[in-house]
């Protein structure tokens, strides 16, 4: 879907921003690009709608250069959320919604159905917020309406830049899980740039690791943590401090189950002594998993509980070595 050829970013005062990248990103994947500040990710981000020109190397999309391409049509086909939401605050929230369908010449009522559909699909009742202005609506509001506003005219791929980074932790919390619910349902080819390895394990298909303009890993979610490639990845992920080989108290973090999934958990049960690793690995194949003890289903596992956990060892972990 999105190739990247020994792609490079040097600027005039001799600074390589991106160095010699090599990636290739699948249809319908959850990509996403993690680094210290500086590393590079935002640009190599940017260039694949060339915001920023390459200096070596090309970028395909579906075996097509993207210098090939119209540099409209190149844009319109590429939805992008910024961390700066940037609507138009003049506008209503159906006309900085309906921005790329009319420039594509969308008729009125085809992009006043899209704008109902996509507010409907992140829990935003269209008929109270169509007609606000953006000063009328929260933060976590506002970057809901970003993030629909790239997906209005049906984008092939989504370009996300940290966009949830300016938020408060539940509002972001709350914003990653409709993100993750979005995705189910969509399948875009989505790259999504943080600096947040929680934010990372809890979204993505595979992760890729940056660190001065190079790729230094790319890898599942599990991969990235079981078998970080140096220590510079080990460090970045803190795995150091998670002990994967440990058994954990599951008793402790699962979840009750909900009325009516028994049938469907059924067919991911694990027991209660089952090890973090195992437990990562086969979170990359299922939703949720169904503890067993003793022949009793305790509870469910999910991804996110386990981050949560992997974030309270960290911290707790942090502040014993502090």
């Amino acid at each position: 879907m999105i190739k990247f050829e020994n792609v490079s970013k040097r600027y005039t005062d001799g600074t390589t921003a991106v160095d010699s990248v090599n990636l290739e990103i699948k249809q319908g994947e959850f990509f996403v690009i993690i680094g210290p500040s500086g590393c590079g990710k935002t640009t190599t981000l940017k260039m694949v709608n060339r915001l920023i020109p390459l200096s070596d190397g090309t970028i395909f999309i579906n075996g097509k250069k993207i210098s090939e391409f119209d540099i409209h049509e190149l844009r319109w086909n590429i939805g992008y959320v910024l961390q700066q939401i940037a609507l138009f605050p003049h506008m209503t929230i159906e006309e900085n919604i309906s921005i790329v369908p009319e420039l594509k010449k969308w008729s009125r009522e085809k992009t006043k159905l899209r704008v109902i559909e996509l507010l409907d699909m992140v829990g935003l009742d269209p008929k109270t917020y169509l007609n606000r202005k953006p000063i009328e609506l929260s933060g976590g509001q506002q970057q809901r309406i970003g993030v629909i506003r790239a997906l209005a005219a049906d984008p092939e791929i989504i370009l996300m830049d940290e966009p949830f980074s300016a938020l408060d932790p539940i509002s972001r919390e709350k914003l990653q899980d409709d993100i993750k619910k979005l995705q189910k349902n969509i399948k875009k080819t989505t790259i999504f740039v943080t600096h947040d390895i929680q934010e990372a394990l809890k979204l993505a298909d595979r992760i890729c690791v940056m660190k001065d303009g190079k790729v230094v890993q790319v890898g599942t979610p599990n991969e990235i943590v079981s078998n970080p490639a140096n220590h510079f990845v080990r460090d970045f992920v803190g795995n150091q401090h998670v002990g994967l080989k440990a058994v954990l108290k599951l008793e402790e973090i699962v979840q009750p189950i909900h009325e009516g999934d028994i049938s469907q958990t059924l067919s991911c049960m694990i027991p209660v002594s089952t090890s973090l690793e195992e437990i990562l690995e086969k979170l990359t194949e299922h939703e949720e998993l169904a503890v067993d003890k003793n022949g009793e289903i305790i509870g469910i596992l999910n991804r996110q509980v386990v981050i949560k956990y992997l974030a309270q060892n960290l911290q707790e972990r942090g502040s014993a070595n502090g």
